[in-house]
């Protein structure tokens, strides 16, 4: 059993009033940020911002910082996360960070802790516009300001999160962070950006940014020699052998010639290819994978594999790790989502554009996912004259003909009317408000020019008012009635399942990543950390079973304030009827549940959908119960 000296420190601040005190939660009664973030969250009402037990510790991939509360987007909990961002947090020598209460005026936070000293917590009123106006501009501005007001007092390199316009005006704001080498915002960003925190942060909280580290020592696990043990015993290979296999397709995959997620994603996507607001779906097959071969391999893919992956341009997030996951071409990171949301999925299949329209979301602090979608349904409802330049406050169309599209100039004009509207979202007089989330806009937008324009918006609804694009893959399970969506608790593989079986895939999925992120791990490191993760809790805390328990009692607890509501959009429904009748007619497969629901969706795709949406949630249901049958 776990003794009572293992204790997860709290560091729980009133941003109303400023005061602040330490809270200690036993080890057992709670094992990380999301366990003891949502008993906070509901409790508190509070933004939680916190790292894994083993924080710090020799184990490669456990230093990713976890945001987790009621998201301003989704309207129920979620969890974010951040790549590296807790190696610094452990010098703090706490372990989560709970915010409630809003400060007076915008504020910048620090905090600061040297050796066994108390934590130094200060609030600094701020101006957000005219940070924002500076040089660098927008988040990027609020980093250097942040490292410009207290840099010199930490005695090692702090790092800082950082929120932008976006987080002011609309629901998606995300939080940023960097690390810093010689007192210097390095350009290799990371993000908590689903769930739109960074407009919790600013708009419920008053924080503009926070700025923390220290020389705190804490007692984290360092014995390499007996961890190299337990991996020989597990998989007879050393700790650093293991990952490296683990985290092949995030470095370098042989057999695509490529790596990180943009690389490998788009060199086997072929067919599956996602572009012009998810307008591909209804293409031929031969069609789509035209248009891969012509604008994503000869030009989007190849710029990409010359830039970063020829030149070895890529980086890890601010801790050592072998899996150099951030492939970058000078300051612009490439991922494949981002790179996707804003690139195929709005017309941009040029790097030069894309990194324009990305970095400019970016700078603005969005959730790159989120605003992608949304900018790639609103350049659909310009190119199909259901809204004019003039309701959105542009001045172009953007330039969608497929016959006779042009890489570049094409993908620069189409980049450019998406600042443009980027743009519109960020100001307080803008045509596209954004405050209460793209939802409850497209709702208003259906009332005037009737249900085509929601039709063509693809999200996932959650509640009245809660909203989240979904990740891109075209499966059912990213579309899946789960109690958190858009991340990884879902099954999103490319092989059928009847939808009762897909359920209870994506429940499980959702528990492995719920250990993952309770401990803080990153989950490129999943393909050991899955296994290892509860065997480790077993030799250091001597707690395997509690924590396993502990992950399926949060599990169950999120799965309880399900409020998911059935597809709004007529896209959603044909996402899920091309993805079976693609099973069915291109790839050959033989499956009488296939061709049992293929036969339903010819018929009523509205009533079959339900039936598909229902089953799900049953498969979900039934293994998310704290007493599954």
């Amino acid at each position: 059993m776990t003794t009572p000296t293992h204790t997860l420190k709290i560091l729980l601040l009133d941003a109303a009033s400023g005061f602040y005190r330490i809270q200690r939660y036993r080890v057992g009664d709670f094992f990380g940020p999301v366990d003891l973030g949502i008993h906070l969250a509901h409790k508190r009402h509070s933004l939680n911002i916190g790292a894994g037990l083993l924080a710090g510790s020799v184990f490669p991939g456990t230093n990713r910082l976890i945001i987790s509360g009621i998201s301003p987007c989704w309207h129920g909990f979620y969890i974010s996360s951040m790549g590296g961002a807790a190696l610094v947090f452990d010098n703090l020598g706490i372990n989560m960070l709970t915010i409630i209460g809003k400060a007076p005026s915008p504020c910048m936070l620090y905090l600061n802790r040297s050796h066994g000293e108390e934590i130094e917590v200060e609030m600094v009123p701020v101006a957000p516009e005219q940070i924002w106006a500076q040089d660098r501009k927008g988040v990027y501005a609020v980093m250097d300001r942040a490292i410009a007001m207290f840099g010199g007092r930490y005695a090692n390199e702090p790092r800082v999160l950082a929120t932008g316009p976006a987080a002011r005006y609309t629901d998606i704001g995300g939080i940023i962070s960097a690390p810093v080498k010689k007192g210097v915002v390095t350009p290799v960003d990371t993000w908590a950006g689903r769930g739109g925190f960074g407009s919790k942060l600013l708009q419920e909280h008053g924080i503009l940014g926070i700025i923390y580290g220290g020389t705190h020592i804490d007692e984290d696990f360092s014995d390499r020699s007996v961890a190299d043990q337990w991996f020989k015993d597990k998989y007879n290979q050393r700790m650093a052998a293991k990952d490296i296999e683990a985290t092949t397709k995030y470095r370098y995959d042989e057999r695509f010639q490529t790596g990180g997620t943009f690389g490998v994603n788009y060199a086997g996507m072929e067919g599956r290819l996602l572009a012009f607001n998810y307008r591909t779906i209804y293409w031929s097959e031969e069609e789509r994978r035209n248009l891969h071969q012509r604008l994503v391999i000869d030009h989007y893919l190849k710029q990409f594999n010359e830039e970063t992956i020829q030149t070895k341009q890529q980086r890890n997030c601010g801790e050592p790790c072998a899996a150099v996951c951030k492939k970058m071409q000078g300051v612009y990171k490439k991922d494949y989502e981002p790179y996707q949301t804003m690139g195929p999925l709005c017309g941009i299949f040029d790097q030069r554009a894309a990194e324009q329209l990305n970095h400019h979301a970016d700078m603005l602090g969005f959730d790159a996912i989120s605003v992608g979608g949304v900018l790639s349904w609103l350049m659909e409802c310009l190119h199909e004259n259901v809204l004019t330049p003039q309701e959105l406050g542009v001045n172009n169309l953007p330039h969608w003909n497929v016959e006779s599209f042009e890489n570049v100039s094409d993908s620069l004009h189409n980049a450019a009317l998406g600042v443009a509207l980027l743009d519109q979202m960020t100001r307080p007089d803008g045509k596209i408000p954004l405050g209460f989330g793209a939802r409850k806009f497209a709702r208003g937008l259906a009332r005037q020019k009737g249900k085509t324009v929601m039709d063509r918006f693809i999200y996932n609804a959650f509640a009245r008012q809660g909203w989240m694009v979904p990740n891109q893959y075209w499966t059912p399970g990213a579309f899946a009635p789960m109690a958190i969506m858009g991340k990884y608790y879902m099954h999103y593989g490319n092989d059928f399942l009847p939808p009762r079986e897909l359920g209870k895939k994506c429940a499980q999925r959702m528990l492995k990543e719920l250990l993952l992120d309770n401990m803080g791990i990153c989950r490129f490191h999943r393909a050991w950390a899955e296994e290892m993760v509860p065997e480790i809790m077993e030799k250091i805390f001597g707690c395997k079973e509690a924590f396993l328990r502990s992950i399926a009692l949060t599990a169950g607890r999120i799965t309880s304030r399900n409020s998911s509501v059935f597809w709004e959009s007529a896209r959603n429904i044909d996402m899920i009827h091309t993805f079976l009748k693609n099973k069915k007619e291109i790839e050959g497969v033989q499956n009488e549940q296939l061709d049992h629901w293929l036969t339903l969706f010819n018929q009523d795709k509205h009533a079959a959908a339900y039936e598909f949406w229902y089953e799900m949630h049953k498969g979900i249901h039934e293994t998310l119960r704290e007493f599954p049958d």
